[in-house]
C-alpha cells in the first residue's frame, strides 16, 4: 500500500478542509444547540462534487477513488459529524447501493439527483425491535398485482426527515432470517409513509434523525432493487463500505480533538507556564496522536483493499471498531486537557465527545464487530 497521496487526492483533501473551515465549523455549535443543520449545506456539498464521489460520471457522479472519499469524510467529521452523516448515508449507503445493485432506470432516476444534492437519501434498515439483529426485521411487503404494499416501522434513520427516497428493507416471503428480506427504493412522498423527527439525542444533535412509519405504502414492482430475497445482501454490502465511512468520520473527530487540545495546551497557563510544558498533559496529547494515526491507517487500508478488488469486510470491521473506540478516548483525553472549560459548549471538545459516543453503536456496535472479527479469525460463528 502506497501511503503517499496523489495530487488529485491532496487537492480533494485541501478543498474539503477549506470548505469545512469556512462553511461548517463556524456554524457547528449553533446547529448543535438548535438541533438542526442548515439544509443549504446539502446543495453546497453537491456543488463541490462531494456527494458524487466514486459514482460514475455518466450518472452525474464526480468519480474519484475510495481514499478520496475517506479524505472528504474525515474532514467533514472533523468539522461536524452531523454533516458527515449526510454524506455517509445519502452517498455511502444509498447512492452507492443504487450504483451497485440498481437497474438502469433506478440509476438514471436517482443518481444524478443524489449526486447533485437535489435529492437526499436515507437507509431504512433499523427497526424498533431489531437493531443488531437486522436479519429478523419485521417490516413486511406483500405483493398485490403489479405492486408491493409495505407495512412496518423504522427508527434512528439518518436523513429521515430530509430524504426524498428511502432504501427500504422489508420481508417479502416466508423464508426465515435474511433469506426473506428484499430491498426497495421508496420515494418519501408516497402515501402512507409518515416521518417523525427524533429529538433530544446526546450527540449528532443537528442531524435529521427520524422514525419512519409505513402504513399500506404502495410501490410498483420496479421499485425493488436487486432480485427478491437479496435485500440482506444489499444491506450488508452497503454497510461494509459504510463502516469505512464511519471510521473515516471517527478519524475526523479524533483529529479535531488533537488540534483543539494542542492549541489549548499551548495557550492555557497554570503554575506560571503553559500546560503544554507539563509531562502528564503531553502524555494525553501523545495518546490522542497515536490513536489518530492508527485509526487513519486502518481506514486507509480498507479503501486500498476496495480499490484493488480485495476482500475488505473484516478490515472494515477492524477499522470501524478501532476508530470509533479511539474517537471516544481522544475526546475524553481532549476534555481532560481543557479541564472545566471542556465541559461547556463554548469550546468544541464536549460536542466532540457527545458525537463520538454514538459511533460505537451504529453500523454495528463494537460488540458486533468483535464477533465478526472473531468469526473471521476462527471460522466459528457466534450468531
Amino acid at each position: 500500500m502506497n501511503l503517499e497521496l496523489t495530487e488529485e487526492q491532496t487537492a480533494v483533501r485541501r478543498l474539503a478542509r477549506q470548505f469545512a473551515d469556512r462553511e461548517i465549523i463556524p456554524n457547528a455549535t449553533a446547529w448543535d444547540r438548535a438541533e438542526a443543520v442548515d439544509r443549504a449545506i446539502v446543495g453546497k456539498l453537491g456543488d463541490l462534487g462531494f456527494l458524487g464521489l466514486t459514482i460514475d460520471e455518466a450518472y452525474g457522479g464526480s468519480g474519484g477513488d475510495h481514499l478520496a472519499y475517506c479524505l472528504v469524510t474525515e474532514e467533514l467529521g472533523r468539522a461536524d459529524s452531523a454533516v458527515r452523516g449526510i454524506l455517509s448515508v445519502s452517498l455511502g449507503l444509498v447512492a452507492k447501493s443504487i450504483a451497485a445493485w440498481g437497474s438502469e432506470e433506478h440509476k438514471r432516476t436517482w443518481l444524478p439527483r443524489l449526486c447533485s444534492g437535489e435529492a437526499v437519501g436515507c437507509f431504512g434498515l433499523t427497526e424498533p425491535g431489531t437493531g443488531s439483529d437486522a436479519a429478523n426485521l419485521t417490516t413486511r411487503a406483500v405483493r398485490d398485482g403489479g405492486d408491493w404494499v409495505i407495512d412496518g416501522a423504522k427508527t434512528f434513520i439518518t436523513n429521515g426527515t430530509w430524504a426524498d427516497v428511502v432504501l427500504l428493507f422489508a420481508r417479502t416471503g416466508d423464508a426465515p432470517g435474511h433469506k426473506g428480506v428484499s430491498a426497495f427504493l421508496v420515494p418519501t412522498d408516497t402515501p402512507g409513509l409518515e416521518r417523525c423527527a427524533i429529538h433530544g439525542k446526546l450527540g449528532l444533535r443537528g442531524q435529521a434523525t427520524a422514525e419512519l412509519v409505513l402504513d399500506g405504502v404502495r410501490v410498483p414492482a420496479t421499485a425493488m432493487i436487486a432480485p427478491e430475497g437479496k435485500g440482506f445482501s444489499v444491506a450488508m454490502s452497503a454497510l461494509a463500505k459504510g463502516r469505512m465511512s464511519v471510521a473515516a468520520g471517527c478519524v475526523g473527530i479524533a483529529q479535531a480533538c488533537l488540534e483543539a487540545a494542542v492549541d489549548y495546551a499551548g495557550q492555557r497557563e497554570q503554575f506560571g507556564r503553559t500546560i503544554a510544558h507539563h509531562q502528564l498533559v503531553q502524555e494525553l496529547l501523545a495518546d490522542i496522536a497515536v490513536d489518530v494515526d492508527a485509526a487513519r491507517l486502518l481506514t486507509w487500508r480498507v479503501a486500498d483493499h476496495i480499490e484493488r478488488g480485495l476482500p475488505f469486510a473484516t478490515e472494515a470491521s477492524v477499522a470501524k471498531l478501532h476508530a470509533s473506540e479511539a474517537a471516544v478516548r481522544c475526546a475524553n483525553n481532549a476534555l481532560q486537557v481543557f479541564g472545566g472549560y471542556g465541559y461547556i459548549d463554548e469550546y468544541p471538545v464536549g460536542k466532540l465527545l457527545r458525537d463520538a459516543r454514538v459511533m460505537t453503536l451504529y453500523e454495528g456496535t463494537s460488540q458486533i464487530h468483535k464477533l465478526l472479527i472473531g468469526r473471521a479469525l476462527t471460522g466459528v460463528s457466534a450468531f
